[in-house]
């Protein structure tokens, strides 16, 4: 082969091979453009879940105690009752169980969604659990020793909802030259 014959097949060869590049490139070009869109496609609908979710949860926290609320209306009636019997009647006996069985209904029923009254009395002070009012000088109880309490703890599922109001036991003071080491 004559010298201008391997040129023009080179040319040739390089005129195919960058006519197959371009088709490549193209075919690369068209992957990318899809791949995007796709990408796009896919953000959106992420997007889309994520507004769906938080409307979602904001409905379910708007309407989560409408069971608990629910259970809750038999004891406004109750006492809606109570108020109505005892103007008509003084009968004072009647309108006190009537109260206590309605406290008892009720306290059974916050129970059922846990929530839950906890004794403090006679408890040794935690104050994870109360919150001292005052402290008061005792003889018949040991320190540190809830003796009253004014307000009741609640827990809810095992979390303290509202610490119990108390007053705790302190050791008495002793007056000077009382300390029997009289000589």
């Amino acid at each position: 082969m004559d010298k201008a014959s391997q040129n023009m097949e080179q040319q040739d060869q390089g005129q195919i091979d960058c006519n197959e590049l371009e088709t490549r490139l193209k075919e690369k070009e068209d992957e990318l453009a899809a791949c995007k869109d796709r990408m796009l496609r896919l953000a959106a609908e992420l997007e889309n879940f994520k507004k769906r979710i938080e409307r979602e949860k904001e409905e379910y926290i708007k309407y989560a105690l409408e069971s608990f609320a629910n259970e809750l209306l038999p004891f406004l009636d109750n006492l809606e009752r109570a108020i109505t019997a005892s103007k008509e009647s003084k009968d004072i006996d009647k309108l006190i169980d009537g109260l206590e069985l309605t406290l008892a209904g009720y306290l059974k029923t916050i129970e059922r969604f846990g929530l839950r009254a906890f004794v403090a009395e006679g408890q040794n002070f935690d104050p994870n659990l109360h919150e001292a009012i005052c402290l008061e000088e005792s003889h018949e109880h040991e320190e540190n020793t809830v003796i009253k309490e004014l307000l009741k703890g609640y827990t809810l599922h095992e979390k303290v909802l509202r610490p119990a109001l108390v007053v705790v036991a302190k050791k008495p003071c002793l007056n000077s030259g009382q300390d029997g080491t009289n000589a």
